[in-house]
This record gives C-alpha cells, structure tokens and sequence, in this order.
C-alpha cells in the first residue's frame, strides 16, 4: 500500500495539526507502509503570498515533522516544489477536468465565503491537489471523514484522463482513518491558524499555559457541578490524559468543587509532557540547518524519480514531445 499525504505550511504547528494528521502519518509509517509526506507550499500560495513567510513556515514545518517522528529513513519526506513534474501532470489534469467538477470544490466555496479573495489558485486547488496523489501512484489517501470530497475529485480526474487516453493512470482510494479528531480551539471552534484559536505545539511551557488558561468555558461557579461532555478543556484533556485520569476528571467535574482553573493547569501539564522530547528534537533541528536540508533534498530525489516514471507512461500516452 503506498500511501500519500501533505500539509501546508500555513503556521506554526498546533494540537489540531497533530492529533488530526501527524499521529496518523506517524502510524502508517510505523505499520510498515510505503508513505510519502510532503510539505505543500505550492498548495500555501493561494493565500500565503509573502516571500519571508513562505519559506519560515516551510522550513519550521519540516522541522516539525522530523521532530514529531517522520522518519527519512522510512518514508519519502519532502517539499512539494521540489517535485517540478507535478505541476506539469496538473497542467495535463486540467486539460481533462470539467470546469464544473472545480465549482464544486467545498475548499474554494468556504475560503471565499471567510472573505479571501479567489485566485485562479484557489479555484484549481483539488486539480493540483489531485497532480500530487496521482503522480506517486498513490494507492490509498489517509483522510478524516469530512475530506472524502477531494479524493473523490482525484479519482474523477484519474478516470477521466484513462477513459482519454487509456489505461494510465492508478486511481486512489479513500483511507478513511477513525481516530482523526476534531480539535477544539480555545475559543471553542474547530482549531485552525485561521481562527487564530490555537494551542502550539513548539511552544514555550509558559507561553502553553498561558494559552490553555484562555480557553472558554461557562460560567459555571467552581463549587458547583459541571458537564464534562460539553466543556472544552474536557474535549482537549481526551486527547492526552489516560483513560483512569479522564475519568477520575469526569468524577470531579460532577462532584463539584473542581475548577475549569484546575482542569486547565492540568491540560498544559499534559501538553508541555507529551511535546517535551519533540521540543528538544526541534531545538536541535534548529541548530543544524545543514541536516535539514540535506534530509528535504534527499526525499525530493526519491519523490522525483517516482513522479518522472509516471510522467513518462502520461507523455506517451497522451502524446506530449520531448526532445530531452
């Protein structure tokens, strides 16, 4: 099973981004799948048009993935733009994509409706996004449930150039992956830079509890009793308590006398515990920019190598010359 999976390098990396990717990416790799990883800056261009800020959040990205538990030495870890041949596969897509199968597209409609202003980018995003699975002959994409829609355009676009042009192309399947979860922001939303509602994960132990003492919550007296199933501190302590703590913290909620102070100071321990070796690792990534690229530019030759053998089976299939 080869599998296939990016993130934009929109920020500086938080719970969201771990719980609901990195921990699946790090599964696959440790079950022994073929993965590859990469980091989408082409994908960050739509609304990230700051030269400065591009590359930071690209290198603290890959900084971040090596220190979560990518491996280099187990999956094909790389930068998007180091892989020339996928925009010219999504060049070849687009040629075969029906414009109303991109008016469709759930990423354009809710980007635009936040207020950014659309660009041809933002509107081609699921061709490009499709470039980047199809290229690898990706056999399965690991997903949450709510992004089937993006690989069911890849396998509409997969299909279509085959029907084109024969049999070519390999179409990918959804992995739907059940553990993915929802994040909660501190403000009760679904954690996202965009909301400006997130817990970092490469953080300073201070500035972590100073960020989980923000979360909202109601106002509910500390003497009284409290509905753990509604409360957002509650939501986040899931994710990093053991199942005996969780409960034992459920218990205090509907005893009363438990604060939300107290379940908060708890959740930035859990926090500062659970990152305090990837903190480390990032710390010493930082001080040795030279492995950094030499790790990104090795996983760029192994990504190319695969993308230029399916770019040769598309050329010759739908008759692209090249005289090199």
């Amino acid at each position: 099973m080869r599998s296939l999976s990016g993130i934009q390098p929109s920020g500086r990396l938080h719970l969201g981004n771990y719980y609901g990717a990195v921990r699946q990416f790090h599964k696959l790799q440790e079950e022994g799948h073929e993965c590859f990883y990469f980091i989408a800056n082409y994908h960050a261009m739509t609304t990230m048009q700051d030269k400065a800020q591009l590359e930071q959040a690209t290198m603290h990205l890959a900084m971040g993935y090596l220190a979560l538990g990518i491996d280099p030495n187990k999956s094909v870890f790389f930068v998007q733009s180091d892989v020339p041949q996928v925009t010219e596969l999504c060049w070849i897509l687009n040629c075969v994509c029906p414009v109303s199968l991109m008016e469709k597209g759930t990423t354009y409609k809710d980007k635009t409706a936040k207020g950014f202003s659309p660009n041809m980018g933002l509107f081609d995003y699921p061709v490009l996004q499709a470039a980047d699975i199809i290229i690898y002959d990706s056999t399965v994409v690991p997903i949450g449930a709510d992004q089937k829609q993006h690989v069911e355009m890849t396998r509409d676009l997969a299909i279509k150039f085959n029907s084109v042009f024969g049999e070519t192309l390999v179409v990918p399947e959804s992995l739907i992956v059940p553990e993915v979860a929802i994040v909660p922001g501190i403000d009760g939303q679904k954690m996202s830079k965009s909301y400006g509602n997130v817990i970092e994960i490469f953080d300073t132990p201070k500035n972590t509890r100073k960020r989980c003492m923000q979360i909202v919550t109601d106002s509910t007296p500390l003497e009284e009793p409290k509905n753990p199933d509604t409360d957002n501190v509650y939501a986040l302590l899931k994710l990093l308590a053991s199942p005996e703590e969780l409960q034992e913290i459920a218990g205090k909620y509907r005893a009363g006398g438990y604060g939300y102070g107290h379940a908060k100071d708890r959740l930035s321990q859990l926090v500062n515990e659970r990152f305090a070796a990837a903190r480390e690792k990032y710390a010493e990534l930082e001080k040795n920019p030279d492995y950094l690229r030499d790790v990104m530019c090795e996983g760029g030759r192994k990504a190319r190598a695969v993308a230029e053998a399916t770019m040769q089976r598309v050329r010759s299939a739908c008759g692209v010359f090249r005289s090199f």
